[in-house]
């Protein structure tokens, strides 16, 4: 339930900084700084909009002062959460930023929970949910490409093209139900190849939003990725050199490394988070073992396997092991030290019939890695066209409220085209509907909203 409080928080990330912001919304908000705030020129019955008082903050108990500070009001409903907002902007440091704030609630503000100012702007009516979940996915944007399509949803790109969806839904119900309200007329109001004809032009366009979720959502979380092989084929190396730093130590000696390192790279825009792991072979120790484990619970877990073999090397028992063990997954194979007399070639690893993505590369002098990272994008992007020309589905919330909006649509249309009652046709219409405003959030529960807001971090 929506309480028409006074929030406050802190809106900087913790650590040492040059600013640090504790922002307050609600009713309340300048009466709740007015007495910390010393400043001439501030009034809170008289303060200007959008302007910067320069002033400090003192402690209301013995006036100490703690911190030079400005302070920002604006006024509702020209905000961000359609409410008043005043911001203190002071020195960055955890002791000041939580001291500031203890006053700020003493003085009457209620701690925001986690996305309040977000869903204050919601049901405020400032933003729908699409573009309420943009704002975490621009928070937590890998790449610039998925910087962008998570701009273009906070701006309602997506918004815009529900709302058409919506609309269009809402002219079929309104013309089924008028059948149903005039069954005298039914025969001159109500078409079911008319009905039929307006539904499958609805589901062609979310069928084809619906089919953008797999790409929208490799922008937006990226492809998890692991590096395997046996020990002392140029795993770290290559991590190296797909970064373009030194990461991961690198020795002439197999096994230096024991953990998985993770790191996330930019491969034209989509992010590919890459682990380089412990060479799978058998443990000679319990550390060698846990490394194992571990290798083989990230492997486990990945959506794309590079296999790195070493080409100045015949294969052996321990590179059969790890084919056999990776058998069956989305694998690039990488003959790596293509720089020294090769013993094994493309055409050995193609005529294992692991995969047909195989590339020769060394890492020690940057080579093939262009061509690896070619193969990379076009193993993990199937999709012909270009992202930044358009509307994707990012989330698996909207995902499921569209293909939900999809099954009754077309339970619907199947309906029609079997003659059936204008009244059973609509049943399914208007679960359709209540379905799709669950994307926008026109439909939504309070529990979903709760989910929904909870991913957000205090402060936003």
């Amino acid at each position: 339930m929506y309480q028409r409080d006074t929030i406050t928080a802190i809106a900087t990330p913790a650590g040492m900084g040059g600013i640090g912001i504790i922002k307050i919304s609600g009713p309340d908000a300048l009466h709740t700084v007015a007495p910390l705030f010393r400043c001439p020129l501030f009034n809170p019955a008289s303060a200007k909009a959008r302007h910067l008082y320069y002033g400090t903050i003192i402690d209301p108990q013995d006036s100490h002062i703690l911190d030079e500070v400005l302070v920002s009001y604006m006024q509702a409903p020209h905000t961000y959460t359609c409410e008043d907002v005043v911001e203190i902007n002071c020195h960055s440091g955890f002791v000041i930023l939580q001291k500031i704030l203890e006053l700020v609630l003493q003085n009457g503000a209620r701690l925001a929970e986690p996305g309040e100012f977000t869903k204050r702007a919601f049901l405020n009516g400032r933003i729908d949910l699409t573009q309420a979940e943009a704002v975490i996915d621009i928070i937590e944007a890998k790449t610039e490409a998925g910087l962008k399509i998570a701009s273009r949803q906070l701006h309602g790109a997506l918004s815009e093209k529900f709302v058409l969806l919506h609309d269009a839904l809402i002219e079929i119900i309104a013309y089924i139900e008028a059948a149903i309200d005039f069954p005298e007329d039914e025969l001159e109001i109500y078409d079911s190849r008319d009905a039929q004809q307006q539904l499958s032009g609805i589901i062609t366009e979310m069928e084809k939003l619906s089919a953008t979720y797999q790409e929208g959502r490799l922008y937006r979380l990226g492809v998890n990725t692991i590096i395997v092989g046996k020990p002392n084929v140029g795993k770290s190396s290559i991590l190296n050199a797909l970064l373009g730093e030194t990461r991961a130590l690198v020795t002439p000696f197999p096994g230096t490394t024991r953990d998985c390192i993770q790191e996330t790279i930019s491969i034209q825009g989509i992010p590919i988070v890459i682990q380089d792991t412990a060479g799978l072979h058998e443990g000679q120790d319990e550390i060698d073992k846990m490394g194992m484990d571990l290798t083989r619970c990230r492997l486990s877990q990945a959506e794309l396997v590079l296999l790195v073999i070493d080409g100045s090397q015949r294969l052996d028992d321990r590179d059969r092991a790890i084919i056999d063990e990776i058998k069956g997954r989305n694998v690039i194979t990488i003959i790596n030290k293509a720089d020294l007399p090769q013993q094994f070639t493309v055409e050995n690893a193609r005529s294992l019939r692991l995969t047909d993505n195989v590339v020769l590369i060394s890492a020690l002098h940057n080579q093939g890695l262009d061509h690896l990272k070619e193969l990379m994008y076009q193993t993990v992007l199937r999709f012909p066209h270009d992202s930044a020309a358009e509307i994707l589905i990012t989330n698996a919330r909207q995902k499921n409220a569209l293909d939900r909006t999809l099954a009754a649509l077309h339970t619907a249309r199947n309906a029609a085209s079997e003659g059936l009652s204008p009244e059973l046709i609509a049943i399914d219409l208007h679960a359709a509907l209540q379905a799709l405003g669950e994307i926008t959030g026109t439909t939504s529960t309070e529990d979903i909203l709760d989910r929904i807001f909870d991913t957000f971090c205090i402060g936003k």
